[in-house]
């Protein structure tokens, strides 16, 4: 304030006049007079300002009748709030008789929403005859939804492709009982709930509920011919099961797009169970066969032990002949007889085994001739 030119002026004055040593006589109604001077220059300065900066705005916000006040916008000012945003919505919402609050704007826009979507909302759930709050709508665009494209699906329901096509799957593939696939696509409209909009799921959730609904209607089905002769089927299903329940939005109508008739996956499914049986089949006949081979092997090793222990039982022969020797137990004689003995065994074998031979090369004639000598 005494950057002023007439304070400045004054104050030089009263100086110089004091430096000389004249007495100065001044009144309290001078001073009083002086002070009001000086406040009506510095108002009229600080008025000039303001008209300069806001005075289109705050002209505006009169003509248009929701009146912002100085205060409001040197507030704005100083909270870095664009006026002009402020003082635009506030005139949206007046003319399309929505009564918002100023106070209200400029706490969402320090909230960092975006009061000019919300706006729009609004001015169109009006028009829609939709109930919606700035509460509800600051909200929605707070908690990162789209308010205005909410409020729009809402009047304008949308349609979602089912499966999404951009996840990599054009066809829900479901099975009827008697095993052919069925290759469906459908179309779901959906119109969003503002009442669920916070909290509710999105459309992945519904398109996932969607296809479960109609791989299970399907599947209930007994014939794949019943479900082409009646489309309709799948979607009373689907409808009746109340999939929308915790979502965003409401289904309108589910509406089978295409269905196609794909492979027989029960045959398929049986041919893949008898592979499966048969090689379990030859596995266990290779168990077997191996453990076959196993026993066969131990047996000829059994055999081969035992023919061991027979010739080394043999060898104790001849030790204990000597030894009978030596006792006198065996004499020459006894010896010779054994020998004779075990020569004619040997004999009778040898003949034994050539008649064998010769009775199995000769075949039936040579048996007649035995039986008619």
């Amino acid at each position: 304030m005494l950057s002023h030119p007439l304070t400045v002026e004054i104050t030089t004055f009263v100086l110089s006049q004091a430096g000389r040593g004249v007495r100065l006589d001044i009144s309290a109604l001078d001073i009083v007079k002086w002070a009001g001077i000086l406040f009506a220059v510095i108002l009229g300065i600080a008025l000039f300002f303001f008209f300069v900066k806001f005075g289109a705005l705050w002209l505006q916000s009169i003509s248009s009748n929701c009146p912002v006040k100085i205060g409001e916008f040197v507030g704005m000012y100083l909270r870095k709030i664009d006026p002009r945003l402020i003082v635009d919505v506030l005139v949206a919402t007046t003319k399309a008789g929505i009564p918002v609050h100023v106070d209200k704007l400029q706490a969402h826009v320090l909230a960092r929403g975006n009061v000019r979507d919300v706006v729009q909302a609004l001015i169109a759930s009006s028009r829609a005859n939709i109930n919606l709050g700035f509460e509800r709508a600051a909200a929605i665009d707070l908690a990162g939804r789209d308010v205005l494209d909410a409020v729009r699906t809402s009047v304008h329901p949308k349609v979602i492709d089912c499966p999404n096509p951009a996840r990599g799957r054009t066809t829900i593939d479901a099975v009827a009982k008697n095993g052919i696939q069925l290759r469906i696509k459908a179309r779901v409209t959906v119109r969003t709930n503002l009442e669920r909009l916070v909290g509710g799921a999105t459309e992945e959730t519904v398109i996932a509920r969607v296809g479960e609904g109609i791989v299970a209607a399907v599947g209930q089905a007994d014939s794949h011919k019943d479900v082409l002769a009646n489309p309709r089927m799948i979607s009373r299903e689907v409808l009746n099961a109340g999939l929308d329940a915790g979502t965003a939005f409401d289904i309108v109508s589910i509406d089978i797009a295409d269905v196609d008739v794909g492979e027989n996956v029960g045959a398929k499914l049986m041919a893949d169970q008898a592979e499966a049986e048969k090689r379990k089949a030859q596995a266990e006949a290779e168990a077997q066969r191996a453990m076959a081979v196993a026993r066969a092997q131990e047996m000829e090793a059994l055999q081969r032990e035992n023919r061991a222990k027979v010739i080394l039982a043999e060898a104790e022969i001849p030790m204990a002949i000597a030894e009978a020797f030596r006792t006198g137990n065996l004499g020459i004689n006894d010896y010779y007889n054994f020998q004779n003995i075990q020569a004619d065994t040997r004999m009778r074998n040898t003949l034994a085994e050539s008649a064998s031979s010769g009775v199995g090369s000769s075949g039936g004639g040579t048996q007649s001739t035995g039986q008619e000598t």
